[in-house]
């Protein structure tokens, strides 16, 4: 395996943080709000978190106090707009906080809880062990912090918060949908394009390796050269997929790595932002790629690497016809013992382009 692809196991230990959850009284500014309304904002706070946005890092708020109160402040502050979901009541933080995870659909392990007080933080600590907790007294050099600093700052990155905030329209509307879930989705109106990777696509590609986890078949993570080299191997197929209904977009979702071999081809990679889980384009972009193969007259099979997050995607290839014929240090090989072409999906368009030649054809270009 190249030095520079690296399993998951190796990932953990570069722990990237996705959600930064913000106390109020005595964090975020000086002072307690139920006791004395007229708090002052503390310094840098307003930098640091419209740089957290900047970069792509979701933000919310988990505080003990009276919502709309704190929210007005927030807003007397220019503040309310950067956070998502904030749970501003009186139950436990480690709640609060678990609520946030879970309706944002991020992992536990992801989220930095900021707070003063001691004993809250040890309170997150304790409940949820995988949360990484800050001193907000120790708030210098907050941005140079490594879990903080992501390697590339991509369009996606930049639009990351009214990208989820779009998303928690699409549940809305489906919490209050009248018919059946397959309904629903057809009423979305999805279009999902699949093409090779560009130049300009290779950051975005990068940041999806490395922050995605429960729809990643493999775990592995690829750097931006490895991806350069990759989508100028005749070999090769480094695939993208940008995901639109009539909300708007998601951005690029999808990634896919395609070694084409002379009896067959093998998917290497195959990944989902975790923000697509229950809109079934995992599925659907794998059947692309099968039927791309199809027309190649190759057979085709994965390399997946079972971890405790990914199991979603080891269900999407075996609803696919991938069925598992052996492992290769720890990776599992599957192989689709079908010729048929899988079936479209009845809700979601598709528009291809790639694969409209052999391998072959493509080398002699």
């Amino acid at each position: 395996m190249n030095a520079s692809v690296r399993p998951i196991a190796a990932r953990e230990q570069e722990k990237k943080i996705k959600l930064v959850v913000w106390d109020l009284d005595n964090t975020m500014w000086d002072g307690i709000l139920l006791e004395d309304p007229s708090v002052a904002l503390r310094d840098a706070v307003a930098d640091i978190v419209a740089a957290l946005d900047a970069r792509g890092i979701l933000q919310s708020i988990a505080s003990r106090n009276d919502y709309g109160q704190a929210m007005d402040q927030l807003r007397a502050f220019g503040l309310s707009d950067y956070f998502l979901c904030p749970q501003i009541n009186f139950q436990p933080k480690s709640v609060s906080i678990a609520t946030i995870a879970d309706i944002l659909n991020l992992g536990i392990d992801s989220v930095l809880f900021v707070d003063d007080d001691v004993f809250e933080r040890t309170e997150v600590e304790y409940a949820c062990p995988q949360v990484l907790t800050l001193d907000s007294r120790h708030l210098d050099g907050f941005l140079d912090r490594p879990e903080l600093t992501p390697r590339f700052v991509t369009e996606d990155s930049k639009n990351r918060r009214e990208l989820y905030l779009k998303d928690l329209e699409r549940r809305q509307e489906e919490a209050s949908f009248a018919g059946t879930n397959e309904e629903f989705l057809k009423s979305l109106d999805m279009v999902l394009t699949i093409r090779e990777a560009g130049e300009d696509d290779l950051q975005r590609a990068e940041e999806l390796t490395v922050r995605t986890n429960q729809l990643n078949a493999t775990g592995e993570t690829f750097s931006f050269n490895d991806l350069q080299r990759f989508r100028g191997n005749a070999d090769h197929m480094l695939l993208v997929a940008d995901l639109t209904d009539r909300f708007g977009t998601y951005g690029t979702i999808g990634l896919a790595l395609v070694e084409r071999r002379e009896a067959f081809w093998e998917i290497r990679l195959l990944l989902m932002s975790c923000r697509v889980m229950a809109r079934g384009v995992g599925a659907a972009m794998l059947n692309d790629i099968v039927r791309a193969a199809n027309r190649n007259r190759r057979r085709i099979q994965a390399r997946f690497i079972p971890t405790n997050r990914n199991r979603a995607m080891f269900i999407t290839f075996r609803f696919a016809g991938f069925e598992e014929v052996g492992t290769d240090g720890g990776v599992v090989v599957l192989r689709r013992a079908s010729t048929a072409d899988p079936p479209a999906s009845e809700y979601l368009r598709i528009a291809s382009r790639f694969a409209n030649e052999t391998s072959g054809q493509r080398a002699q270009r």
